[in-house]
């Protein structure tokens, strides 16, 4: 289990898979970790050199208390290819992975290959929910949020019919750190890349939405990908974990556009 210091984080990531094949880093959402990608593992290294990392604040990484940024998220990103020596990448994120992913796509879009975003957009609306949710992580803690995201998180459905995956989604969720929550939160918050995207030259994009996605719903999936010329749209029956929730559908979509 490698450790980077990245600036004012340690992050804590993963290297998979043959050296000779192409690499493929993998960014996680908002309460998660490098975990929630062990379905997909299998598949990817068939194909990749696979990189995840913990955000700063997620899992194993450690950050200092108060808000974080856009900037310093994707900072870490490119912190994290110069200790690896990964000149370029194929991205994959979701929701705030996806998020970095834009940001890369703006600041260092010489560092990437194919990008897919995932159950993402290019604006996270309504600042009040997201302080809201900030002064109740704060105060109570994750499992104050927890019953809330999980809903919006997989579908009733997925929850019903796979208890043992649900219950260790939620255990993930609980165990993400109150304060590295809070301060990816108003890096959300804060972020608004509607209008810079459209300049963007990345052309090689796969943008994944989730039909039952509450947190980030699929017309703001169809918003992003129409912003950016040549991006295609996938649509998966999913909630807001689409790699968890449609692990085939996901990799059916994915793997084809990357290699």
């Amino acid at each position: 289990m490698p450790i980077l210091q990245a600036g004012d984080a340690i992050l804590n990531f993963y290297v998979e898979g043959e050296a000779q094949k192409p690499a493929l880093l993998l960014s996680h959402p908002l309460g998660a970790n490098l975990r929630v990608w062990d379905g997909l593992m299998p598949d990817l290294l068939a194909h990749f050199r696979v990189i995840r990392a913990d955000t700063r604040g997620h899992g194993a990484s450690i950050a200092p208390p108060g808000p974080t940024s856009l900037d310093r998220l994707g900072g870490d990103v490119l912190a994290l290819l110069d200790e690896i020596g990964v000149e370029k990448t194929h991205f994959l994120g979701l929701s705030m992975g996806g998020a970095i992913g834009q940001w890369l796509m703006l600041q260092a879009p010489q560092r990437l290959g194919r990008v897919v975003l995932a159950n993402t957009a290019a604006q996270m609306p309504d600042a009040d929910s997201w302080n809201k949710r900030i002064r109740l992580v704060r105060r109570e803690g994750m499992a104050a949020l927890a019953p809330a995201i999980l809903q919006r998180w997989l579908t009733e459905s997925f929850r019903r019919r796979r208890p043992e995956e649900t219950q260790a989604i939620e255990n993930m969720l609980l165990a993400s750190d109150t304060l590295g929550y809070a301060a990816c939160c108003a890096a959300l918050r804060d972020m608004d890349l509607r209008e810079k995207l459209r300049c963007a030259t990345q052309r090689q994009v796969l943008v994944i939405v989730g039909e039952h996605d509450a947190s980030t719903p699929p017309e703001k999936g169809a918003a992003l990908a129409a912003s950016l010329p040549g991006a295609e749209l996938v649509r998966l029956p999913t909630a807001h974990l689409s790699c968890v929730e449609d692990p085939s559908g996901f990799l059916d979509a994915v793997l084809p556009f990357l290699s």
